[in-house]
Order: structure tokens, then sequence, then C-alpha cells
């Protein structure tokens, strides 16, 4: 059939224009798809701080990260907004600590994720005793290492032992090299890196702590676990894991007389949340107060503004407190 003889029907130039500007918009969506809102890079949705700090060092410049709990918000209470949920389906890859955030765990074992990558995956969980004083997280693990019961009793702040942090940061590097391989050399280099300077940090505080006049240390709340348990230290936590919990008129008298017994000279308490209940304490005991920030957050009160440089910080106000020689 000759091309001249075939009939096409008539498009006028405003359909016309109507369709390539469909066409281009249709390419546009599948040239950027989940990675828009990066300009193009890895997108990674981070659920809180510590996540959050892994995924910039890690991912550098290939990868645009957002954190689904802003600073200065408690993480145990985030709720997560409709709007993060979207954001949740579109990234490339979500990095969270299951147990700690239970929203944040439902949102993302409901979306519809390729890269999932679970902090607690990818380090030893254990239950700290405390962890399990009148709360849990209410969230249970998602992965298939822990049951769902046992899972309640595990702690989670494996991010304040520089050794544990030091193993997720890896997982989290082979995670990111696997998802993005275009750019796994850097993400290598980058991991390794991040590993070798929480190894110093782990030598600095073995070094520091080493020598005390006492072992014991009061918290606001059940978050140093793992570190008393790598430093050989004993972490005594007013509250649970849960911050906002009142202690009983019991607790508050027991830490009063561990005090004495062991020589505690200070209450810490923390920067997102209430430090009442540990001022009391100490009033009542006689006892100093300082922070001992649990890195849940960064924000303006925070002494220094990443995990590092807070993690210094703590380390110094540990030293005082204990007697460090």
């Amino acid at each position: 059939m000759s091309v001249m003889n075939v009939r096409r029907p008539h498009i006028s130039g405003a359909a016309l224009a109507a369709v390539v500007l469909l066409g281009i918009g249709s390419l546009s969506a599948c040239s950027t798809d989940s990675a828009a809102a990066g300009g193009g890079k890895f997108d990674v949705v981070a659920s809180f701080y510590p996540m959050q700090f892994l995924a910039e060092r890690i991912g550098g410049d290939h990868v645009h990260v957002t954190t689904l709990t802003e600073p200065g918000q408690e993480p145990h209470e985030l709720e997560l907004s409709l709007h993060q949920r979207a954001e949740l389906e579109e990234s490339d890859a979500a990095l969270f600590l299951s147990g700690l955030q239970p929203s944040v765990d439902e949102a993302i074992e409901q979306a519809g994720l390729k890269t999932k990558i679970d902090a607690a995956d990818l380090t030893k969980l254990e239950d700290h005793g405390d962890v399990e004083h009148d709360h849990d997280h209410g969230g249970g693990h998602s992965g298939e290492e822990h049951s769902e019961e046992d899972a309640h009793h595990l702690d989670p702040h494996v991010w304040l032992d520089p050794v544990k942090y030091a193993e997720v940061a890896e997982g989290v590097g082979t995670a990111f090299a696997k998802a993005d391989p275009e750019h796994a050399a850097d993400y290598r280099k980058n991991t390794d890196a991040l590993v070798d300077r929480l190894h110093a940090l782990d030598t600095e505080f073995r070094d520091g702590l080493k020598n005390t006049k006492t072992k014991v240390f009061f918290t606001n709340h059940a978050s140093f676990g793992y570190f008393a348990e790598r430093y050989g230290l004993t972490q005594e936590a007013i509250s649970g894991v849960d911050p906002e919990s009142e202690p009983s008129p019991a607790r508050i008298k027991e830490l009063r007389d561990e005090a004495r017994a062991d020589g505690v000279t200070t209450v810490f308490y923390e920067t997102l949340v209430s430090g009442k209940t540990a001022k009391t304490l100490a009033r009542d005991a006689g006892l100093r107060t300082d922070v001992l920030d649990p890195l849940e957050g960064i924000t303006g009160k925070s002494k220094g503004d990443d995990y590092f440089a807070v993690m210094e910080a703590n380390l110094t106000a540990l030293k005082t407190a204990l007697g460090a020689r």
C-alpha cells in the first residue's frame, strides 16, 4: 500500500500540543521515579537521627536523606503523618531500627519498598533488664532473628555503643552498595572511614573510663545498657526505657541508698525530655546533675552538632561524674 493513500485522522494543534506535553510529563516522571525529591540521587528515608547520621556519612554526595523524626521530637512517641507515609512509599530505601518506633515499623512493613534496612538485623540485640521496666516500645521485631514476644524486651539503643554502631554501619554500607551498585565503591570507602572513626571513639572511651572512683551512673531512662556493658559500668535508670514514666517512691529511695553506697556523685538527664525527676532525685540525695545525651536527636541544646561531638561531650561528663583518674 502506498503511504500516500493512508488516511490519517485530523488532530488539531491544541490537541497535538496536549499530547506532546503529556508525553514529556510521562518521560519526566519515569526518569526521576522515586528519586525525584533527591534530584536524581539515591533517596533514603531515615527513621530518626542515628539512622540519618549513618545514611549521610555512608551515602555522601550520592544520597538524598530525609528523616521522619524532626530535631527536638522525642522519637519513641512519633506518629507518622500522611505526608511522611507518602514520602516512604516514594523513596528508594528506608533505614530504621525496629522496636523503637512502632508507627515507623508499621508504615515500613506496609510500604512497597524494595530496600528496607533494619539496623536491628545488623547487630545482636540484648535484654538489659530495665528495658522491660513497665514499658515496651510496642513493636516487636519485624525480622526473623527474634520472636515478637522476645523483641518486647530487647534494648534498641545500639548506637550508644560505638562498636555495635560500627557493626550497623557495615551492614548499611553493604545494603547501599547492593541497592545502588553504580556508587558501591564510594559507599565502601565512606563506610570504612566511618567504622575506623567509631573504633577510635571506642578506644577513647576505654582509655578515659578505665580508672574511675565509681563504676555506677544514674540516668533518666534506660538507654545506656550496651554502653555500660561495653565499658564495664553499671547504669541505674530512674525510669525504664520510657523517658516519660514516673518512678515509684520506692525506686527513688532505692536510688538514694545506692548513691551513698556506690559513691555516685551525679544524676544525668537528657535534652529531649524533662529533667524534672532527675533534678528532684539529685536535690533529695545531695547530688549534682549533668547531661548525658542518648543521641536520639540533635537540637540547639545538644552539646555538639553531630554524633561524634555529642559522644565526646558524654565522655567528658562521665569522666567527671565517675571520678576518672
